[in-house]
């Protein structure tokens, strides 16, 4: 197995995404620098300080001149637009990636680079159970965009997996808890949901990361969901149940996509919330005695 301590990763956007799966490097004795537009000074990345920290904008290629001189094994890209338009969508995901690509072209010791992208590359509405075998069909320029930056790892000559990420939630993200507190403000559609807790998505690509190091078989795309594609109204009436909040009658699905971790789990990966109760239980407030 490949010496962890000498390897080097880059961290590409420290939203709490990147900052957890620094962390999980970190503590397994892997080398970590961080790259996010602002650094406070002194600022700790949720690792003690173990991570050296890189002020830089994606989209100003003029920044990035730092990284060509840390002589990386591997790259994480993980931001977030600033927006949900399509020149936000261009500028983070293909130009900003581009750039950061464009810094590495004379690095030889670069191993592998991890996209992530998201599930919105797939626009279809179907009742088949989505795999990475059906062809990516995006509905909007979000999807496109994705789809674009994902197509740019093949120019490429190292290893690159794209991970398609489903609705992410943990603390701090909480969307669909707050949304089970307001009946009145449900959707009007019942579609079909994926989601995956912010710790086994970090959880996964720093096992990713060590697949690679122990000379595994990593595949270029995974969709990381967990195990339970189900009704949207099903998640809101849980919680609203949990929370004893009322709940609008029921609507039957109508749309949206089911997406499947089959080749995620074959890695040997195990999920710690398999689901979005086992998950959700962690977000609940405590209940009165």
């Amino acid at each position: 197995m490949a010496d962890s301590t000498l390897t080097k990763v880059l961290i590409v956007g420290m939203g709490d995404l990147g900052a957890i799966t620094a962390r999980l490097l970190v503590q397994s004795g892997i080398q970590v620098a961080g790259l996010k537009r602002t650094v406070a000074s002194g600022m700790d990345e949720s690792a003690n300080g173990d991570i050296e920290m890189i002020a830089a904008d994606v989209t100003q290629p003029s920044t990035l001149t730092e990284l060509q001189s840390l002589y990386l094994d591997m790259i994480v890209y993980c931001i977030a637009a600033g927006g949900q338009t399509d020149a936000e969508y261009k500028a983070a995901y293909v130009d900003g990636l581009r750039n950061v690509l464009a810094s590495q072209v004379n690095n030889s010791r670069l191993k592998h680079v991890f996209f992530v992208s998201s599930s919105r590359v797939y626009g279809q509405d179907t009742l088949a159970l989505l795999d990475e075998s059906i062809p990516a069909l995006p509905a909007d320029f979000g999807g496109q965009r994705l789809l674009e930056a994902e197509h740019l790892l093949q120019t490429l000559s190292c290893g690159t997996t794209v991970l398609r990420l489903s609705g992410i939630y943990g603390p701090g993200r909480l969307r669909m808890l707050n949304l089970a507190k307001s009946p009145d403000h449900w959707p009007k559609q019942n579609t079909w949901s994926n989601r995956i807790h912010r710790d086994d998505a970090a959880a996964f690509i720093a096992f990713l990361i060590h697949q690679v190091l122990a000379g595994g078989t990593v595949q270029n795309c995974y969709i990381v969901t967990d195990s339970r594609p189900v009704p949207q109204y099903e998640v809101l009436s849980w919680l609203a149940t949990q929370l004893q909040m009322p709940k609008p009658v029921q609507l039957p699905v109508s749309a949206g996509k089911r997406l499947s971790n089959r080749n995620m789990l074959a890695t040997g990966f195990k999920l710690q919330y398999a689901d979005y109760e086992a998950g959700y239980r962690t977000l609940l407030p405590p209940t009165p005695d």
